[in-house]
């Protein structure tokens, strides 16, 4: 059976347009579309009933201490009385209370033991979680461990012999094949809705610290969360997570993490209640058209090392700032955000082969990876385009300045002021900042910067590195 829904899955298109070129009577052509419509629709219901059994309506309850100032509540009436069923009684306001959240989503069974995979949105803070079977039985959930950075969750019920919905592999999923979401949108338990898969590899979408998001038009709303996108082998290859929604409901629009991302990091919950993250120590960011140009490259490709932290892995193995990094473990680097999840998926410990480029040589680099720490992160650094004439001001650094704008003082100049609407401006310069090189050369103070700026004349665009509290970032500075 699984064999026969890939085949309608992925070509019922191309075999409806080969029956439809055989065929040349109208209602021939109008019976072989019909025929074929129902077989997909047949392999969809066919899908539903091998998936629906192992997934779980959940539910979540959440008590507040609540203390309602004298007069007024910040609550009026007519809120506790739709949602919480309790308006704070005449007589008692500054008096501490209680009230209880209530909320749901949405999972799905990976082991018959138990073991249920969902979103920490969903389950994260609750006090008691619920689950509720296709079949009705409801099971009383304990949370095993759960990691807000990629917003997974492990939850677990004393059952067993359970209905287990079984991974796929999401590296293999493509744009266009056909996806199943599965959940509780609104509680409305097991609504199944049917999409392609319109983008894959999404980040920067906002949504969590690590995202490498499947996009896809099935249609997902509030209750979905946490529960399985499948395809039409009936495997779950990701998690309903998020909506991009104007009205708050459906558009169009909808994101899963990838199961590979969720798989590790549902094992490492399991193992140890906590995600071990990969760690290089450096910070990152786009390679821009005018960076690439500013470093002599050929092409927009790989990511741009801003600085390196000092006894980091990263300045162990031989990275320097101002290496772009094209290729991480033989895969071609692009953007900031696919490559912090590939370092952050590697186990610390392990030794990864790197290629740079450096001054315009390519260079291999092998470097053991360590362990993420909990107040650190690599951090990616946005960069905007400049647009006309420079237009700021320096001094050197002295102590004096560092100690009025709150900076280090490790040399270089500080940014006194910047006109509006100038370059430096809209490419995000700002008093206080420290300029460290121009064009990759090292200034201490206002004469040597001068000098660098005045050598660099002919150029179209002037390359700074700049540090603020967010770290160094490259600045490729339009004349």
């Amino acid at each position: 059976m699984n064999n026969r829904l890939v085949v309608l899955g992925r070509s019922v298109g191309s075999a409806l347009l080969l029956s439809l070129m055989l065929v040349t009577t109208p209602a021939a052509i109008a019976d072989n579309g019909i025929e074929h419509l129902k077989q997909a629709g047949k392999a969809f219901s066919e899908v539903a009933k091998k998936v629906s059994p192992a997934v779980v309506f959940i539910s979540v309850e959440k008590v507040e201490d609540v203390e309602f100032s004298q007069g007024r509540s910040p609550f009026d009436d007519e809120f506790f009385k739709r949602f919480f069923d309790q308006p704070y009684p005449e007589g008692q306001q500054g008096q501490p209370r209680q009230r209880r959240i209530r909320g749901q989503g949405s999972g799905f069974i990976v082991s018959s033991d138990g073991y249920i995979l969902t979103n920490n949105h969903v389950v994260g803070d609750a006090d008691s979680v619920t689950v509720q079977l296709q079949d009705g039985r409801e099971f009383t959930a304990r949370k095993i461990g759960s990691d807000p950075h990629s917003d997974v969750a492990v939850i677990k019920v004393d059952a067993t012999d359970l209905p287990v919905l079984e991974l796929g592999d999401s590296d293999q999923l493509e744009v266009g094949e056909w996806v199943l979401a599965i959940g509780s949108p609104f509680g409305l338990s097991h609504t199944l809705t049917a999409g392609i898969v319109s983008a894959k590899g999404r980040s920067s979408v906002g949504i969590t610290d690590y995202e490498d998001f499947i996009q896809t038009d099935a249609a997902i709303n509030p209750g979905n969360s946490g529960g399985p996108l499948v395809d039409l082998n009936g495997k779950a290859i990701g998690m309903n997570t998020a909506i991009f929604s104007r009205s708050g409901g459906y558009m169009g629009i909808g994101f899963a993490i990838p199961i590979k991302m969720v798989s590790n990091i549902m094992k490492q919950l399991i193992d140890d209640g906590r995600v071990t993250r990969g760690f290089l120590g450096i910070l990152i960011q786009d390679l821009t058209h005018d960076l690439a140009d500013s470093f002599n490259l050929e092409g927009q490709r790989g990511v741009l090392i801003a600085g390196v932290s000092e006894d980091s892995p990263a300045e162990r193995g031989g990275l320097k700032q101002g290496d772009v990094v094209i290729e991480f473990n033989g895969r071609p680097v692009v953007k900031v955000g696919a490559f912090r999840n590939q370092v952050s998926m590697v186990t610390p410990g392990s030794k990864v082969h790197m290629k740079v480029i450096r001054e315009g040589n390519e260079k291999e680099i092998e470097i053991e990876v360590g362990t993420l720490p909990e107040s650190e992160d690599e951090q990616a650094v946005t960069h905007n385009n400049a647009i006309s004439d420079l237009g700021f001001s320096v001094q050197t650094l002295t102590p004096e300045l560092a100690q009025k704008f709150e900076i280090d003082d490790e040399g270089g100049v500080v940014i006194t002021s910047v006109d509006n609407g100038s370059p430096a401006f809209e490419s995000g310069l700002r008093p206080g900042m420290v300029i460290s090189e121009v064009s990759r050369r090292k200034v201490a103070n206002v004469k040597e910067f001068t000098k660098a700026i005045k050598d660099n004349a002919d150029k179209e665009s002037v390359l700074l590195l700049i540090k603020d509290a967010r770290g160094s970032r490259y600045v490729a500075l339009k004349r």
